[in-house]
């Protein structure tokens, strides 16, 4: 794999650690600016609907811009929306700079999927889109708590000011290692790179990923209440807990971009199914020991993330190369509403009939993602065999 690749996984590591550091300070942000809790935790919200929003618009406003340029500059607005942060004097602007930093995210992993496939053989862009994608999960297993630390020792200003820091790094390793000659199609007029929208196989994708990640976070958000009220887990077991899901993301998405280079679809109904099982399984787990438990939280970021370069590859391959970076961000999209829906229907579920009621209604919602994947493949089936007969 070209060093290229890690530089893109430099900064998606920057940008995975802004979206979730600030669950690990929603009590010091409420505290210092004079909001309760629920309404800091609407700062989670603001940058999830500034990604779903931004990524597709950002993605066509800048079609006709260098690679290269689009990530460098996407980096600064991020750095700038860091800094902006560790200035906010109030609520407002601190979700101004949090929507700011959110715009450069879809866009950034979107364009770096399609960067990170030109970069490689046709045999290995999954693993491609892995390694740029474990960036992300090295922020749950190493940047959020990192940033979490910070913020309870020297103040939640000082935390983002640390992922601004982290933004120049990785802004100077993008600029030093990713090629400036990077193979791009001719930009499309707006109008065709707009046709994709008609695409069947692309509506598809973008619901497997929204309705398969949703059932992870459906369980995921309600994790820490799982292991302290069902579990009876204390602060430094769930921690580790935590710890573990991020080691198993960094596994399991590795794993996955190497399931997706020997086939996507077989990929994508080995992890699907793999995911629907665990979260199956959850309800069992949790009222198990701490051992089990955390056992549990580990394998479900192992086939949380498998799903990952899969799902970015099906979006991709539903439609032609002009297409392919619209898609790629709006499948960028597609992961952030999944988190919402899913934390809407865990919050319902367990509203209704408790925590433990959250495994199934979250293995339910990945359930109709693997639907989808029999839906599409079927549909691809179809069409090949429509193809040959009028050959």
């Amino acid at each position: 794999m070209p060093v290229s690749l890690l530089a893109l996984a430099a900064g998606a590591f920057g940008i995975g650690t802004t979206e979730f550091i600030i669950m690990g300070l929603l009590t010091q942000v409420s505290q210092d600016l004079g909001i309760s809790i629920p309404t800091a935790g609407t700062l989670i919200s603001g940058y999830a609907f500034g990604v779903a929003v931004g990524a597709p618009v950002l993605t066509l406003l800048t079609r006709h811009w260098p690679r290269k340029q689009l990530l460098l500059s996407l980096m600064l607005i991020f750095i700038a929306g860091n800094v902006a942060a560790v200035f906010a004097p109030n609520y407002g602007s601190l979700m101004a700079a949090r929507v700011l930093t959110s715009l450069t995210h879809g866009t950034f992993f979107g364009v770096g999927a399609v960067v990170a496939t030109s970069l490689v053989p046709k045999d290995k862009q999954a693993s491609a889109i892995a390694l740029m994608f474990s960036g992300l999960t090295l922020a749950t297993l190493l940047g959020v708590p990192a940033g979490t630390w910070i913020g309870q020792h020297f103040g939640w200003r000082m935390a983002f000011a640390a992922v601004a820091v982290v933004g120049v790094v990785a802004q100077g390793i993008l600029a030093l290692f990713v090629p400036r000659d990077l193979k791009q199609s001719a930009p499309a007029a707006l109008r065709d790179e707009l046709s994709v929208l008609s695409s069947t196989p692309l509506w598809l994708g973008l619901g497997m990923t929204v309705f398969g990640f949703g059932g992870v976070f459906a369980l995921y958000t309600y994790v820490e209440p799982l292991l302290s009220q069902i579990t009876h887990m204390g602060n430094t077991g769930v921690a580790i807990s935590l710890l573990l899901f991020g080691a198993g993301s960094a596994v399991g998405n590795i794993a996955g971009g190497k399931l997706a280079d020997r086939g996507v679809v077989r990929a994508l109904w080995i992890t699907l199914g793999g995911l629907v099982a665990v979260l199956v399984l959850g309800r069992w787990a949790f009222g198990q020991s701490g051992a089990v438990a955390m056992a549990y939280v580990a394998a479900l970021g192992v086939v949380a993330f498998a799903t990952v370069a899969p799902m970015q590859m099906r979006v991709m391959q539903g439609v032609g190369s002009q297409g392919a970076t619209l898609a790629s961000s709006l499948n960028i999209s597609a992961f952030n509403l999944g988190n919402a829906l899913g934390a809407w229907v865990g919050g319902s579920l367990i509203a209704g009939a408790g925590l433990l009621s959250v495994a199934w209604g979250a293995a339910a919602l990945s359930a109709l993602g693997l639907v989808l994947v029999g839906m599409s493949q079927r549909r691809t089936a179809g069409v090949a065999c429509a193809a040959s007969a009028s050959a």
